[in-house]
Formats: C-alpha cells, structure tokens, sequence
C-alpha cells in the first residue's frame, strides 16, 4: 500500500486529493495547523474524516516538518498548504513569503536528508503569470511576472523545487493549476463570495453583493478534477512541470451574471462595486494552455464554466435551506462573523 503525506490537507484541493488517494487504495497522511476553532468540515463533507490520518503542522518550523515526514514514512508528498489569498497577501506579505514561499526548501531540504526517493508535487500558480498578457493562453514555456507577494513566494517555491529536482535528483514536479473551485472554497475567494450571496439574497437573507474589480477575467476550473493531475504527475516515469486549465477566460461580471440567472434573478439589482475590495495591483487576464498535461498525462477538463458555477449555486442554496430548516452539517459559514450574524438573525426569527 501506497502511503502519501498532503499538507493542507484541510483545505479545498487536500480534502478533494485525499479522498481520490484513499479511493485509490493509499493510505493517506494530512497535515494541518493547530487552531483554537478545528476547521475539519471538508473533510467531515467528504466523508472521508476518519479515514486520514491527521498530523499538526508548523510550517515555519523544519523539526515539525522532519517530524511529519518521520512518522508518515510518504512515498508521495503533496505541498499544498500555503497563505492562498492574494488579497491577505498584500497585508501579511512577510508571513506569506515565509509560509508560501520558504516552507517549500524546509521541506525539500527534509526529504533529501531523509529519504530522497520520495515523491514530491509543489503547488504552483497561474497568478506566477501576473499581467504577462491581456489576451492568449498561457503555458508552461510563458514567462512569469508575479504581481502579488502570494505569486512572489509561489515564484520561490517553484524554482525551489526545479533547484532540488536538477540538483538532487528529486522527483519533484510544478502543478502550475489555474484557478479551480468548488463548494468546499472558501468564502473568502471571490467564486465562493458570490455563489453563497446568491444563495442568501434568492432566500431573502440578504439584499446586496459588493466586488472589487468586475472585468478580471480568470481561467477557473473544477477542483476535484484537478486533483487527479497532483496524481498523475507523480506516476510518470519523469518528473515535469504542467499547466492545468480549461483553455477559457471569464469575467467576474460573467461569474455573477451566471449566478444570478441560475436562481432567476437579475445581478444588476444587487451587485455593487465596492473600492475596499480593489486590489492595489491587480491580474487582469488569466487564461491556461492545458495541452501538455493532455498529451502526456491524458487529462482534460470536464466540468465547463456555466456547469460549475451551478454546482456551487446550488450546493450554497442546498445549505442555507438546511440551516433555515434547523440541520446541523459540515459547513464553514459559522467559521466567518458576517455569516455568524445572518446565521444569529435567523434563528432569532
């Protein structure tokens, strides 16, 4: 048996990777940060909680890590923990280069003293890309130009791990995904921030959405698809770097338009643009060339633009309906204080 260590394992792609390796016969390691609020809810949503084994884990900290990997004995490790906000990014630039950016050679470096035969996939970005350009895909030959400290620290990350793989002889590969959501994101990233309004404004929870920039368009994609990439690029007989995408750009405008049409409603009505919510550098085009990941890997996206945005439509309004009608479930809205007060408000009424 198989036996492969996921940090981050809480977040959106751990949870979605962790129950594609447990289904695939793995046994399966997860690290995750200690937290006064445990935030387990993905993993209890798939399922899946029981079943990982979990391990608390300080980035900052290279004995932590050196412990993780002692005990998990991995013959596969997938690094996707991270400070994965760009707006928190330009706020906490320091604590992002350090735990996006440095935790990458601090794990690297354990693997080559303990066991360089392990397997080892980094997290990249499309935001590596920045404003390189405002039309035409982009692949794995494009030259980067990071306009965030979260793209700066995945630029570190990723060359961290081209050095180790070049110089150590580490199996060690670039997944350079593009944005790709789900209903297990946060609400703190913009897909997840308007798909939960839509719910609560088609329930009468709420009456207005605010936005930053309308007319960023983003190559976004279906998490638990691209999950399976992370896999595949460990079973090849080389190790390489791949774009992940879906080969089309949308706007924010467009995400919202499409939202508001699944529940039958007009997004003019309720969406505002809100200057709190700008950015002070911003992408303003991302869109991904998939088609070395196809040829080699023989993956491509399945899940279109307008299909994703009705899953998580409709999976925000599946959960508002069962808090109204008193279910307790896996969820992360009580987790956020703007939620906390709709959710108090409405068992008041």
């Amino acid at each position: 048996m198989k036996r492969a260590l996921i940090t981050g394992v809480t977040g959106q792609d751990g949870a979605y990777l962790a129950k594609f390796l447990l289904e695939k016969g793995y046994e399966v390691y997860g690290t995750y940060r200690r937290l006064s609020s445990p935030n387990f809810w993905r993993l209890q949503y798939l399922g899946i909680f029981d079943k990982v084994n979990l391990i608390p884990v300080d980035l900052s900290d290279t004995s932590s890590i050196f412990e993780a990997i002692k005990t998990s004995e991995p013959d596969e490790i997938y690094h996707l923990a991270a400070q994965s906000f760009v707006g928190a990014s330009f706020e906490q630039p320091i604590a992002t280069g350090d735990i996006s950016g440095l935790a990458v050679t601090r794990i690297l470096e354990v693997v080559r003293q303990v066991n360089p035969e392990i397997k080892f996939y980094q997290a990249s970005t499309s935001e590596l890309y920045g404003n390189s350009r405002e039309e035409g895909i982009l692949n794995e030959e494009t030259p980067f130009r990071p306009a965030s400290p979260y793209a700066a620290a995945k630029l570190y990350g990723y060359w961290t791990t081209r050095i180790y793989r070049d110089a150590y002889g580490i199996f060690a590969v670039n997944g350079i995904l593009f944005n790709h959501e789900s209903p297990l994101r946060g609400l703190e990233f913009v897909t997840r921030k308007i798909s939960n309004a839509v719910a609560k404004i088609a329930l009468g929870l709420e009456k207005e959405l605010r936005l930053g920039n309308l007319e960023a368009k983003r190559d976004w994609g279906y998490a638990p698809e691209y999950v399976e990439c992370m896999w595949l690029m460990l079973q090849q007989d080389e190790p390489d770097d791949y774009v992940i995408a879906t080969g089309e750009a949308h706007s924010i405008r467009k995400f919202c338009e499409t939202a508001f049409d699944i529940v039958g409603l007009d997004w003019q009505e309720y969406v505002s643009v809100d200057k709190r919510f700008m950015r002070p550098l911003d992408v303003k085009y991302l869109c991904g060339d998939y088609s070395k990941a196809k040829n080699k890997l023989g993956w491509e996206p399945r899940t279109k633009f307008k299909k994703l945005v009705e899953i998580m439509v409709k999976e925000d309004l599946n959960r508002w309906e069962r808090w109204l009608n008193g279910e307790n479930f896996p969820w992360d809205a009580p987790n956020y204080p703007s939620e906390v007060k709709i959710l108090t408000r409405t068992l008041r009424t």
